[in-house]
């Protein structure tokens, strides 16, 4: 097997995480938590995050795992976030104070979450738990923190600044106090959105429902699919997404204990990602098999078929660049 195509492979037990990945890092619940940046930098306000696969897609894959009754801060994004759970049940909730709503996911739940919104996240099972994040675009711009967390990160010793870098203060001196990231103002708070939890329910797909969303493929039967996000095509058939976000990719799963996909071509990125089963790859000449929480980036414009070769009926993500 070629290096190039063994350096595009994110097994996750290979994966190196951040243990304080953003300034709320030492906070009682968000302290007992790893991020891993598989494609891309994602949003890790930590200079010394690993990254997996640095090449532009298009957008970012990241994976977070959490202690129980630990998880993210209320924050917001300016570009698309869609949360892939793989285990565990994780309690989303937002608004500026956290109490405007939340929604309960568990494994295979798949979410969107509008940009401008406050929303964190927590860990509510008995055991640690995972879930893999996809950002829209190659840079997907910066988070913004709530003013009560940003207050009491800097109480625990931590200052972000306008730079995006992070800095402890029980390790280093702070260069420029003028160049502290600021809380929010009261009339900037107000230009951010409000959703209620049955609004919020419109952008999430639970895999337990599956059977309300998978479309038979009429070239395979062996094939269920689910198109997310965006505009899917296979086999010269389009399918339309069940979630309303433009995002700048699309998300797919393709389920079955036989599925396949024969071969095909792609000029924009596209990326394989794993929930369960086993997944052997064909790309070009070469293969490739990957399992739960590993991920394949395809290289552009190469030959490739997908085909599951496990025991049991496997689950495979489709993420791929649309803008």
């Amino acid at each position: 097997m070629s290096t190039n195509i063994t350096s595009r492979l994110a097994k996750f037990n290979e994966l190196v995480p951040s243990n304080i990945p953003f300034v709320e890092g030492k906070l009682k619940g968000h302290q007992d938590r790893k991020n891993y940046s598989v494609i891309g930098p994602g949003v890790s306000e930590d200079a010394k995050q690993n990254v997996k696969i640095a090449e532009e897609h298009g957008f970012n894959i990241g994976a977070v795992s959490a202690a129980p009754m630990n998880g993210s801060g209320l924050h917001s994004h300016t570009t698309a976030e869609v949360f892939i759970i793989h285990q565990g049940s994780w309690r989303f909730y937002w608004g500026v104070d956290g109490t405007e709503g939340e929604v309960i996911l568990n494994s295979g739940d798949v979410a969107s979450f509008p940009t401008n919104m406050f929303r964190g996240f927590q860990n509510v099972s008995k055991d640690e738990a995972l879930m893999f994040v996809v950002l829209g675009e190659n840079d997907p711009g910066v988070i913004t923190w709530t003013p009560k967390l940003l207050k009491d990160a800097k109480d625990s010793g931590m200052v972000l600044m306008d730079d995006n870098s992070l800095i402890d203060t029980e390790k280093q001196e702070i260069p420029d106090e003028d160049k502290i990231i600021q809380p929010l103002q009261e009339q900037e708070l107000e230009t951010f959105d409000h959703y209620s939890s049955s609004e919020i329910e419109k952008y999430v797909i639970r895999f337990d429902q599956g059977d309300k969303y998978f479309v038979d493929d009429e070239h395979y039967n062996s094939n269920k699919i689910i198109n997310y996000i965006d505009k899917f095509d296979i086999h010269n058939k389009t399918l339309e997404p069940y979630i309303p976000h433009k995002t700048g990719f699309s998300l797919s799963l393709l389920q079955g204990k036989d599925a396949h996909i024969h071969e095909y071509t792609l000029e924009k990125s596209e990326v394989f990602h794993c929930l369960d089963g086993k997944w052997e790859i064909q790309c070009n000449e070469e293969k490739i098999v990957i399992g739960a929480k590993d991920t394949f980036s395809v290289p552009k414009n190469s030959l490739r078929s997908i085909r599951q070769i496990g025991d049991t009926t496997g689950n495979l993500y489709i993420i791929r660049q649309t803008n």
